[in-house]
């Protein structure tokens, strides 16, 4: 289950943004963000957009028809930004 550099980094942004009492590196990077162990829902995916294009430059579309599958885990949400960061 263990977290690459960039999904640990990640997941202590998620973590830290929204105030969720869990340590980042105990995230499981394929569970469901969804209403999975997280609790998350459309209001934290908001949130999380913003922090992520904050941070990292990446925008994504609010009505994409790509976004269940960006944030279907932490692992696929870090590919995406890893996919799409500027330069």
């Amino acid at each position: 289950m263990g977290l690459t550099p960039a999904e640990a980094e990640l997941s202590r942004l998620i973590i830290e943004s929204l105030n969720l009492p869990m340590d980042p590196l105990q995230v499981d990077p394929e569970a469901s963000l969804y209403g999975g162990p997280l609790g998350l829902d459309s209001i934290d995916f908001l949130e999380i957009s913003m922090v992520i294009t904050k941070k990292y430059g990446v925008m994504i579309s609010s009505g994409g028809e790509d976004k269940t599958e960006i944030f279907n885990s932490l692992r696929s949400l870090c590919n995406y930004v890893q996919n799409h960061k500027p330069g």
